[in-house]
């Protein structure tokens, strides 16, 4: 619900009602009629000249090395140098797929820069690798261009309707399939293809150029690169274009590219890896060289033997004593702690075993001791400690753990003793090798320099030949999971989809195109209007319209009685309310009354409303009389044709009696109509002459009704002057004409008491005086010409 405030203050309701809303839609069908056709014809039209496009999809799997590939499995051997150790982020490489430098070079092998279309019907088909003729630039194009190309013949072709950078150059050429032709772009070559039959005979062959950028950044806005999963590493792409062919095409080629430009990537890493090694290569060997020349020369220098013989021979025995040092050491703390054991466990417990003590003997006499434990402890828990065989084979026990105590001390004894002669045999090797202690460092650090050198010059060449491998062996990125494909049915144009909304749109756009100039109009709507307004109300008429047949527009109207006698349509329900009305609030005494008939505006209805307000007193049996009071108009006159001689000729003195300027008609059925007659140059001041009053006084004797038609009552006086001699003032508000800010006047010329008895109709009304019921821009058959003619006075 919305609320506003209406001209005299009172709210209005403003809430839309169904039935307001078919107010004003209904009586302007046609409108919707129209815009619906004009919109389903325009949706047809499209979907006649837009080619059809089509979608392709494909799926490619990208190789994550960091979750285990191919590659890191055969490879790993190489991953200690940094070769095939790249862990592949899915999203690098998802932007990688639909940046412009992949689009470029596939716009480049695939020659998308060209096109050649031909019409078909209203739309223009591209043959996409199937057109008759190609077309070669003898040398680089930098410019746009494009022109027509006409087969006459199989080997004939005319060239015509040039355009450079979108600039016709005028230029018409001839020639036959193979010839080369200068122009202003350059030399082109024109050959025949495979695809040149007879049914691209005489016709007209479009052949454009754009600059690969401009293309590119087209292909590369329509390329869709998503990932299909955030915990897969599958591409989808999609693209979409008006041949199926084209579309796969740049699909398969973009994938193919793509796995190019990686490979390339990782064979630059590959030969940069490579030239390191080589330099590398080259400044060891260089260096080892020194080496070897320095040792040569040393051991020439100071008579030296083989040194790295001998001392490889006193550090093998070095090496070997200490291997020995320390197997004995481990054999002897192996003993003492069986020793140990031996000394602190009971008969009752067992002793370890393969304790790599090193004698056999004493090995073999523990398991023995181990077994015979066992089977005691056995005995003894199936009968006693007394039982004649626990006896014996405690007796047994002891005798073997002192001979077992025995043997452990003899290899004690015997490991000490050959610990001190490995020790003594140490310290002779080590005083060996520090007889010559500064040749033999200075040899040493000389030859370790030398190995180390060696095994990094060997260390290099194998990795060259590892790169060497990898360059021959790289694997492509990625996979395609699903290959090229879609359906064979359009994606575009949605034929349903655009002829529903060209429907909705054919049916909102005027609807709200209608909607806003109503609630835009200042103009009075209807019967709510006005209940703010406290004008005695007396009757509302619908809109009456007599026009040809004419769908959009209205046909000059003619002035019309629509009251008929018998009639019950709704006017002549209207009419009759409102002359019911109209007799309640006139002179009950039986004397005459004389009414006026004003308004605000010109066209507002009042003769339309006078004349047929009469006829319908008159069918009633009352005697009426019209008077047409607009001297400068005579739109009431024009009823009964315009009489020559009139009211104005009797304000004159051209005329003596008034019962000669009084129209009567013959058979009785119509009011008396008293015309203006003749149209006066001073039309204000006639009407003051004392001659009117005895007009209204005479006719006021002879009639039931007085109807007097005057002129709005802003813009002359006459209305003012009229009202004075007459008895009520009925107020014409026609809806639609008369501004609502209008209607706060009314009101103050109703409280002020302006006009005598006034009351108020409300004329031209449609929807019976709903929120919305009115229309505007209707006429009676007359059209005022105050704005020229009422001011001339």
């Amino acid at each position: 619900m919305i609320e506003n405030k209406n001209a005299v203050g009172k709210p209005a309701d403003d809430f839309i009602r169904i039935q307001d809303l078919g107010s004003m839609f209904v009586p302007r069908w046609r409108w919707f009629a129209l815009s619906l056709a004009v919109a389903l014809s325009a949706a047809a039209l499209y979907l006649l000249r837009t080619p059809a496009i089509y979608t392709r999809h494909a799926a490619i799997l990208v190789k994550d090395d960091s979750k285990g590939g191919a590659t890191s499995g055969s490879m790993g051997e190489f991953a200690d140098f940094g070769l095939f150790k790249s862990n592949t982020n899915i999203n690098n490489e998802l932007l990688t797929l639909a940046s412009p430098t992949l689009m470029t070079e596939v716009v480049k092998r695939l020659g998308l820069d060209e096109t050649y279309t031909v019409r078909r019907g209203l739309r223009r088909v591209e043959l996409y690798r199937s057109a008759p003729v190609a077309v070669r630039f003898c040398g680089k194009a930098e410019r746009p261009v494009a022109f027509d190309l006409e087969l006459t013949s199989r080997n004939d072709f005319l060239l015509s309707g040039f355009k450079v950078e979108g600039e016709e150059t005028g230029e018409t050429f001839s020639g036959k399939t193979g010839d080369t032709l200068r122009t202003s772009v350059g030399t082109l070559l024109i050959d025949a293809t495979p695809y040149a039959t007879d049914d691209f005979m005489g016709t007209s062959i479009h052949y454009g150029k754009q600059s690969v950028q401009a293309v590119t950044d087209y292909y590369t806005g329509a390329l869709r690169a998503e990932l299909g999963n955030e915990d897969a590493t599958i591409i989808n792409l999609s693209i979409d274009d008006s041949s199926v062919r084209k579309a796969e095409d740049i699909l398969n080629t973009l994938i193919e590219v793509y796995n190019e430009y990686w490979i390339r990537d990782k064979n630059q890493i590959a030969v940069s890896t490579s030239q390191f090694i080589g330099d590398r290569l080259g400044v060891i060997e260089n260096e080892l060289g020194h080496v070897d020349a320095n040792i040569a020369g040393y051991k020439s220098e100071h008579l030296l033997p083989d040194v790295q013989a001998a001392s490889s021979l006193y550090l093998m025995q070095s090496a070997e004593n200490k291997k020995e040092l320390l197997a004995l050491n481990n054999q002897l703390s192996t003993a003492r702690y069986i020793r140990g054991e031996l000394n602190g466990k009971g008969l009752t417990q067992l002793l370890p075993a393969n304790s790599d003590i090193g004698n056999s003997h004493i090995e073999s006499l523990i398991g023995e001791y181990n077994a015979q434990v066992l089977e005691r402890n056995r005995l003894a828990a199936n009968s006693s400690e007394k039982n004649p065989l626990v006896v014996d084979l405690t007796a047994s026990l002891r005798n073997l753990h002192h001979t077992v105590v025995q043997s452990v001390d003899n290899l004690i004894v015997s490991l000490d003793t050959q610990l001190q002669s490995v020790r003594r045999r140490e310290a002779a090797t080590t005083g060996q090798l520090a007889s010559n202690p500064d040749q033999a460092r200075y040899l040493l650090s000389v030859e370790r320099q030398q190995k180390v050198k060696e095994q990094l010059y060997l260390y290099l060449l194998q990795k060259r030949e590892e790169n060497e491998l990898s360059q021959a062996f790289t694997a492509y990125n990625t996979r395609i999971i699903t290959a090229p494909r879609g359906s064979l049915l359009p994606t575009a144009p949605r034929k349903f989809n655009i002829l529903l909304a060209a429907f909705a749109v054919g049916l909102l756009l005027p609807a709200v195109l209608i909607f806003m100039k109503e609630n835009m109009n200042t103009k009075v709507r209807g019967r709510k209007d006005l209940e703010g307004v406290t004008v005695p109300f007396i009757g509302e008429i619908p809109l009456f319209v007599r026009r040809q047949k004419k769908w959009f527009g209205k046909a000059p109207e003619t002035n019309t009685i629509v009251v008929k006698e018998g009639s019950r349509d709704i006017i002549n329900e209207a009419f009759r309310v409102l002359r019911t009305n109209l007799e309640f609030m006139t002179d009950k005494g039986g004397r005459s009354n004389v009414i006026v008939f004003t308004s605000f505006n010109p066209g507002s209805g009042k003769s339309f409303l006078a004349m047929n307000i009469s006829v319908s007193l008159a069918i009633k049996g009352k005697k009426v009389l019209v008077v047409d009071g607009d001297l400068r108009h005579a739109s009431a006159s024009a009823y009964i044709g315009s009489p020559k001689v009139g009211l104005s000729d009797y304000l004159n003195g051209r005329v003596a009696h008034l019962d000669n300027i009084i129209v009567k008609d013959p058979e009785r059925k119509l009011p008396d109509v008293l015309p203006v007659g003749t149209i006066p140059p001073n039309p204000t001041e006639l009407l003051f002459d004392e001659r009117l009053r005895q007009v209204i006084d005479t006719v006021r004797m002879q009639y039931d009704y007085v109807l007097i038609d005057c002129p709005p009552v802003e813009l002359v006086a006459d209305t003012q002057i009229i009202e004075q001699l007459a008895d009520r003032t009925v107020f014409v508000v026609r809806a639609g004409l008369l501004e609502r800010s209008m209607l706060a006047e009314l009101e103050n010329i109703y409280s002020e008491k302006k006009y005598k008895n006034m009351s108020m109709i409300l004329n031209a009304t449609i929807g019976g005086g709903g929120r919305y019921g009115y229309s505007y821009g209707y006429r009676y058959g007359y059209h005022y010409g105050y704005g020229y003619r009422y001011g001339s006075n």
